[in-house]
């Protein structure tokens, strides 16, 4: 669609929910007006892939939806100056499927769960709705959140808006797609492996993984000290309202831990005015991942932009392989996750994807031989390298994806070549191994987000991931509101209008 037949809509469709929330105290702008031009560009990109469509959704709840914009349409209006309101009053939030909403549907795309549905919030839901937020919509993932593209038998394929033959990455692959084609304001997402940050890296969109149990989940599997729930969104300002508000302990996860909504990250955005005095590490390839140049490129234009602004950038190594990173996670795999998925998926597997089929397999032989104290040893050595290598850092930066993009529909069962800085091709073993996330959730403590950085000759977004010493979340945070200020990247994807 030409950009003249967009109009405002388009401007509505692209908007960000700080704008969106003065826009409505000032009377400008209706909820139920933004909803609606969300909703009208769901229905012009969202649809049948054989028709260009980026399927981003399980399902939009446009009838609870209009609903709560219109109480907030009342309560905006109601409002004397100076009323302190809900901080996401009147935001349409799309939340990841897994993410179950009382009373509707909650399978993970697996035909094994086809018919459950979820009998109370998830803890990040119940503090969206809390906090007035208007869920529209639920977004894809592969099944059980266990690939880093986002298809489905039960679901389909999710395109990337940027490049529709490209994935946009997984597991939050809906939720990416969603933003990047301008179909939710905010979105929710969860990250055992980079599920969050690679589908961020992949849409151009700006995605965080707190440390772990900062945001609450559901047990038993929030015990499993890889993963983590949080925020998506299109800008670092909007990930952090949408952390502030999903952050804190919460009764449902006695492992969450911390205020919710204490303003600290909010706080730390300076622009490119952070960047002068924080002391940057620069991997570009965390010991020995092959990274293909379009990313290298791009990462070490994030790393100019900061020591340009007044950062202080000193290179680091690390003594990583991606095999050794490849195994400790997939023992850690093989003891909690890979058992959980067998457990949950018996008597189905005929019906399972291929790259479902493949994880529990995976899992099951990386770990076996290997004890959960040798796992946690394996644990151990990576989290004591990353604490050496960051010792007198602030922050560590790094490419979020290794790849410039991956195939919407791929299952990449024979691993991945993956074009290395020197002109050679390197095939990994693993198509996990395209993506420098991983050690990230073996030292799960680190905060990380992951930032646009530029795009790629294949069309797709490149991102670049900002690691934190352990709980350090306002690090993050200043260092990618000074990389968003000093990189730009074009407004919305051509691919889609």
């Amino acid at each position: 669609m030409a950009p003249t037949a967009l109009g405002r809509d388009l401007d509505l469709a692209y908007i960000d929910a700080h704008t969106a929330r003065r826009r409505f105290i000032s009377g400008d702008l209706t909820p139920s007006e933004l909803l609606e031009a969300t909703l009208a560009r769901i229905e012009e990109v969202n649809g049948d892939v054989t028709h260009g469509g980026v399927n981003a959704f399980t399902e939009v709840l446009a009838d609870s939806a209009r609903k709560a914009a219109r109480a907030a349409d009342a309560a905006y209006a109601a409002a004397a100056p100076g009323d302190a309101l809900p901080p996401l009053l009147g935001v349409p939030i799309a939340t990841k499927e897994k993410h179950g909403i009382a009373g509707r549907s909650l399978v993970q795309g697996l035909e094994a769960c086809r018919g459950a549905v979820a009998d109370a919030h998830h803890p990040v839901v119940e503090r969206i709705l809390a906090a007035g937020g208007v869920i529209h919509g639920r977004t894809t993932s592969p099944e059980f959140s266990c690939a880093t593209t986002t298809h489905s038998p039960m679901w389909g394929v999710t395109r990337n808006p940027w490049n529709l033959d490209a994935t946009p990455g997984g597991s939050s692959g809906g939720a990416g797609a969603a933003l990047a084609a301008g179909m939710a304001v905010l979105a929710t997402a969860s990250d055992i492996a980079g599920s969050t940050r690679i589908p961020a890296g992949f849409t151009g969109t700006v995605g965080y993984k707190a440390p772990y149990g900062r945001i609450p989940a559901i047990p038993p599997l929030s015990a499993d000290w890889y993963r983590g729930d949080g925020p998506m969104a299109r800008t670092v300002a909007d990930a952090a309202l949408l952390a502030e508000v999903m952050s804190g302990r919460h009764i449902a996860d006695h492992g969450s831990w911390g205020r919710q909504g204490d303003g600290e990250l909010i706080a730390a955005l300076r622009g490119a005015e952070g960047a002068r005095g924080l002391r940057v590490g620069l991997s570009l390839t965390l010991g020995d991942y092959p990274v293909a140049p379009s990313v290298r490129v791009q990462t070490l234009r994030a790393a100019r932009a900061l020591e340009a602004a007044g950062a202080d950038v000193v290179e680091v190594a690390l003594p990583w392989s991606t095999e050794r990173l490849r195994r400790t996670a997939f023992v850690h795999f093989g003891h909690i996750l890979g058992p959980a998925m067998a457990q949950l998926t018996a008597g189905t597997e005929s019906q399972l994807a291929a790259y479902t089929r493949r994880f529990i397999a995976d899992a099951e032989r990386a770990a076996a031989g290997v004890s959960l104290p040798d796992s946690l040893a394996l644990d151990a050595a990576v989290q004591a390298e990353l604490a050496a290598a960051m010792d007198g850092l602030d922050v560590l930066l790094t490419p979020t994806q290794a790849v410039e993009m991956l195939d919407a529909d791929g299952d990449y069962l024979d691993g991945i070549d993956v074009p290395d800085g020197d002109g050679s091709t390197r095939h990994l073993e693993h198509y996990w191994e395209a993506h420098l996330t991983s050690p990230f959730n073996i030292a799960n403590r680190v905060p990380v987000l992951s930032v646009p950085a530029g795009v790629s000759p294949s069309g797709v977004p490149i991102g670049v991931q900002i690691v934190g010493h352990p709980f350090a979340e306002a690090s993050v945070f200043r260092a990618g509101s000074a990389i968003a200020e000093l990189v730009t990247m074009p407004p919305y994807p051509r691919a889609i209008g």
